[in-house]
């Protein structure tokens, strides 16, 4: 049985505009037949606007034809073309080349010391990458933690820079929300420097990064 687009905004049509039974109304959209007599009583469904199912494309006139004449005639929805394209498409994982793989380590060290508000879940889906790879990258048990030095994605090419600010803008947004319920004030101002100035840093930057892991210092340890 083909899915009816907005099942209840069909109904709502179908009772306004055809002289169907509740039943078939219920069967061709995929509802009980209550709560299409719910409908029809305006209990249910009150602000939804009515969708014509023929004019998109998911029934045509000779089957509501063939119902209106007889109670007990099922309708069979029709694949609609236009139906398809609103349907939601899930998004695919994002690719990255073999060649940018190996670069994810370090774009991971940039998210964890400029922006540790971002979760893990969003540095992984932007990266493509996994969580067990951003605690690896974060305690330094990653296998190439020696050579690891934080650079941001934009830059190793693993997203643009539209991707990071959305990214960086989400997880502040959260923060400041969550900071609130606690009743944690934060200073006037900006609090969040855009993702493309964070190469420009502060006084309370470099404290803030001291706190942080020190990728480079230990490169300067396996030199010597």
């Amino acid at each position: 049985m083909t899915d009816i687009l907005m099942p209840k905004a069909t109904a709502v049509w179908l009772v306004d505009n055809t002289s169907l039974t509740f039943e078939q109304i219920a069967d061709f959209c995929g509802l009980h037949p209550l709560e299409v007599k719910g409908i029809a009583d305006g209990e249910v469904a009150r602000d939804i606007r009515g969708a014509d199912p023929i004019a998109n494309g998911q029934l045509n006139r000779e089957e509501l034809d063939a119902a209106q004449k007889s109670d007990k005639y099922r309708m069979k929805a029709q694949k609609s073309r236009h139906a398809e394209l609103l349907k939601p498409v899930k998004k695919a994982p994002r690719y990255t080349p073999v060649s940018r793989r190996q670069d994810r380590p370090d774009a991971i060290a940039w998210f964890i010391r400029n922006h540790p508000e971002v979760a893990d879940s969003q540095i992984a889906r932007l990266l493509g990458t996994t969580k067990a790879t951003i605690d690896q990258v974060r305690n330094r048990q990653h296998w190439n933690a020696a050579n690891i030095k934080p650079v941001d994605p934009v830059t190793l090419g693993l997203s643009t820079q539209m991707e990071l600010d959305a990214v960086v803008r989400k997880a502040a947004d959260k923060k400041a929300k969550d900071d609130a319920k606690r009743g944690i004030v934060e200073p006037e101002g900006a609090t969040l420097a855009p993702a493309s100035e964070t190469g420009v840093l502060t006084e309370d930057d470099d404290h803030h990064v001291a706190e942080q892991p020190h990728f480079e210092d230990e490169d300067a340890d396996d030199e010597d």
